[in-house]
């Protein structure tokens, strides 16, 4: 089953997750590279990285023992398209959406 937009919305609504893809518009990483940039437990940012695959905003991909995470824009796309439809959006720019991404991490590294 494809998520759907309220899956997608849903899963941008935490500053984590949105931390997490802005990290991983720069590269793919290991899941332990990714939990290493948050002061909580692995598990937890397993849970985030969960939900932003469940969003379809991710992919998962088990090499040897090691688990990598790659983003998948095309979740971002439609969301994009659903947007413009409302006139309140053009259409995605990754580099904007990168932006934003980087000015949310560090909006949240300074109230931390």
């Amino acid at each position: 089953m494809a998520p759907t937009l309220d899956t997608v919305f849903a899963a941008l609504a935490d500053p984590t997750r949105r931390a997490i893809l802005s990290m991983l518009l720069e590269d793919d990483m290991a899941v332990s590279d990714v939990a290493s940039a948050f002061p909580v437990s692995l598990a937890a940012v397993s849970r985030h990285l969960q939900v932003l695959a469940e969003a379809g905003l991710i992919a998962q991909e088990k090499r040897g023992r090691i688990t990598w995470c790659k983003l998948e824009p095309d979740a971002l796309r439609e969301a994009s398209v659903w947007m413009q439809g409302f006139g309140m959006m053009e259409a995605l720019d990754l580099d904007a959406f990168e932006r934003f991404l980087e000015g949310e991490l560090r909006d949240g590294e300074a109230g931390a």
